[in-house]
């Protein structure tokens, strides 16, 4: 693949405790093994893109002026993300987030912002954002950072946002977005009702386009008065569904930088996130471009 892929996102060491079930509130479990693992949806979302070959992917984020901070740098350095735009701040501390992992392999995480709450575009951003074909960003970083971010794309370089953690979004931030991607309960989170069906509903009144990844049942693209584009996922053991959604979400973006049809960008984006769950962790899961085009018909 070919293009250029802009990521605007966090930064996190990863802390990942596998145990049997997550703990209910109140609720004490054993793990049974612990793992630290660079991640961070930005960073996943980058390396990803990266890794889908061909082009090139440059993160704006920040981290801590810390030894969590270098690694985090120096790991993304090696999958061959650009961090050029990546600020080192002294005083804040890395972003940290703890993983719980059940032995279906789904999870639950809480996440300690750091550096990535303190996130700025400024002008060199802004001007690397504005050579992409294709602009990328989550919510873990602060919204008006994101929008300003997506101001900055060049016209006809598409704004992916993928709104997770799921939060309510700011006029300013969801006037800027060309294809929105969440899973079922963002979905229904960003439109404010419990029914999915209702949530896209609402959402296609919002976005001009809005792809809902369904887990084991695949993704669906849907837009105003055209035919739900639909990408089915393999069938595949679970081992930890982490960096799933961060997988599928670069690879997209890197097909799409490429110029691959939206059909063809989201099965391969399919078939990583599906390598992805077989393999513990988040950056460590993701898989290659070699990896993901021998699942492809």
């Amino acid at each position: 693949m070919t293009g250029r892929v802009v990521v605007v996102g966090s930064l996190n060491i990863d802390l990942s405790l596998a145990c049997e079930t997550i703990p209910a509130p109140g609720e004490t479990v054993l793990a049974s093994a612990v793992r630290r693992s660079p991640g961070g949806k930005g960073a996943n979302q980058a390396v990803a893109a990266a890794r889908a070959g061909g082009g090139s992917t440059s993160l704006v984020g920040a981290v801590g002026d810390d030894a969590d901070g270098r690694h985090l740098l120096d790991e993304l350095g090696r999958a061959g993300v650009d961090t050029t735009q990546v600020a080192v701040l002294p005083g804040q501390p890395s972003g940290l987030a703890l993983i719980t992992v059940d032995h279906d392999g789904e999870n639950a995480i809480v996440v300690a912002p750091g550096a990535n709450s303190a996130v700025v575009v400024g002008a060199s951003a802004r001007e690397l954002i504005h050579t992409a074909d294709v602009l990328l960003a989550q919510l873990e970083t602060p919204q008006p950072a994101v929008a300003e971010a997506a101001r900055s794309r060049r016209t006809g370089a598409p704004f992916i946002l993928n709104a997770a953690p799921a939060a309510p979004l700011t006029d300013e931030l969801a006037c800027e977005v060309d294809l929105l991607v969440v899973n079922e309960h963002e979905a229904r989170s960003v439109a404010g009702t419990s029914d999915l069906g209702t949530a896209v509903q609402v959402l296609v009144g919002r976005f001009p386009a809005v792809l809902v990844t369904l887990g084991a049942r695949g993704s669906e693209l849907h837009r105003t008065d055209q035919p739900v584009v639909r990408a089915p996922a393999l069938a595949v053991p679970v081992v930890d569904t982490t960096a799933a959604g961060d997988t599928f979400c670069g690879v997209l973006a890197a097909g799409l930088a490429a110029g691959l049809e939206v059909a063809h960008a989201m099965t391969a984006a399919g078939s990583a996130a599906s390598l992805a769950v077989q393999r513990s962790g988040a950056q460590d899961s993701i898989p290659t471009q070699a990896e993901v085009e021998a699942l492809l018909p």
